[in-house]
């Protein structure tokens, strides 16, 4: 089966919405001010008012309010504020699949969860962009929205038969269509022209070693995504068989040697309810 043809033909796939596009094209200008880009934001009062409340959150936890986009991008940046625009824009767009396949709110907190992992895990170098790991977590996972949306009744064949013959759903899935969600997530985030940071991570998150460009940064994304499974934090259909982790990706993340695997895991659960209820509220 050839991924393209799943992309292909399908506006409502093959772009992102409108907002953001507009929002990029305005940052590319170095003469736009933060207010005109401000402005651009302001059009969508759903995504005006989820912004604010997202940099306003614990999640951030700035100390002063921000009450204004044009702050918020003074603020967080204009990067950052870009991230945040992607994740709620593309949550946004996929906010629903056939839920005999996979449970769509069980699939945005997994994906969520694995992005506030990676964050973390990210924070801990100090040369790493922590934001841009929130988002890659947010996406990794993107091309099994799209088998359960095309391919549903062939999606939850491989499904099914995984929990009977328990191995990692990407396998099955490569047995089955000869490809796996990592490389069609890969493929749709290439049509999307993100950065090749966001298109190699999704493509690797199962296969670190592998990335030509960013293998320690796929390590990291590779640990959030095991250890979010073993915490049971939402699910994007892989098996409950607690994978195990590889001495290689776990060294790969360099966790300081202060932070205790169960310190670090406690640290997530306090913090994924409130960051589910900012990115899973009803528009």
């Amino acid at each position: 089966m050839d991924t393209n043809k799943l992309l292909d033909g399908d506006l409502s796939v093959g772009s992102l919405p409108s907002i953001y596009q507009q929002f990029q094209e305005a940052m590319s200008d170095e003469s736009t001010s933060f207010d005109e880009i401000g402005k651009i934001i302001l059009y969508d009062s759903v995504l005006t008012a989820r912004l604010l409340q997202i940099v306003n959150s614990p999640y951030y936890g700035f100390s002063d309010r921000i009450e204004t986009v044009s702050d918020a991008i003074s603020v967080v940046g204009t990067m950052h504020l870009s991230d945040l625009i992607l994740s709620t824009v593309v949550v946004d767009k996929f906010n629903s699949i056939p839920e005999s396949v996979v449970n769509i709110e069980s699939f945005w907190k997994h994906s969520i969860a694995c992005g506030l992992i990676a964050r973390e895990l990210a924070s801990y170098n100090e040369d790493l962009d922590t934001e841009k790991f929130f988002v890659a977590g947010m996406l990794h996972d993107i091309g099994q929205i799209l088998l359960c949306t095309k391919l549903p009744e062939l999606t939850l064949k491989i499904l099914l038969e995984n929990q009977s013959e328990p191995k990692h759903l990407h396998e099955a899935e490569s047995e089955e269509l000869g490809f796996d969600h990592a490389e069609l997530g890969a493929k749709l985030l290439g049509k999307w022209n993100l950065s090749e940071f966001h298109v190699e991570l999704t493509k690797f998150h199962h296969n670190p070693s592998l990335a030509p460009n960013f293998a320690k940064e796929a390590s990291i994304l590779n640990f959030a995504d095991v250890l979010v499974n073993i915490m049971q934090l939402g699910s994007s259909g892989e098996t409950t068989i607690s994978p195990e982790l590889e001495k290689a990706t776990y060294e790969g993340v360099e966790l300081p040697d202060q932070v205790s695997l169960s310190d670090f895991k406690e640290s997530i659960y306090e913090k994924f309810d409130e960051t589910v209820k900012l990115f899973l509220q009803p528009n």
